[in-house]
């Protein structure tokens, strides 16, 4: 007489994703089931639809990070003028540590 399913071990195949159920027992796959893949596109509109959003989304980040970049150096020499300012109305003030002088 067969056993029920407790004694049965679920595997799930590494490469193609289906269900093995094995029996330890016998050392022998009682049963396999197929991975569900999902519906290819359906509608192509849609789908097209979609890839103009992402291509818009990519174009937003790409100007955000364009911006950014062209700003940086303004804001490196706004840093700089400060820190000048700061040396010329101090100048007894001992210079900041180089990272090398931490070591």
């Amino acid at each position: 007489m067969a056993k029920g399913n407790r004694d049965l071990i679920e595997v799930r195949c590494p490469c193609c994703e289906a269900t093995l159920q094995i029996d330890p027992g016998l050392k022998a796959v009682i049963s396999y089931a197929e991975h569900k893949r999902p519906a290819p596109i359906e509608d192509i509109s849609v789908a097209v639809q979609k890839l103009k959003g992402e291509e818009a989304r990519r174009g937003e980040v790409f100007q955000k990070s364009f911006d950014e970049h062209k700003g940086h150096q303004k804001v490196l020499e706004r840093k700089f003028d400060e820190l000048l300012k700061q040396a010329k109305e101090n100048p007894d003030a001992e210079p900041p540590k180089k990272p090398f002088d931490f070591d």
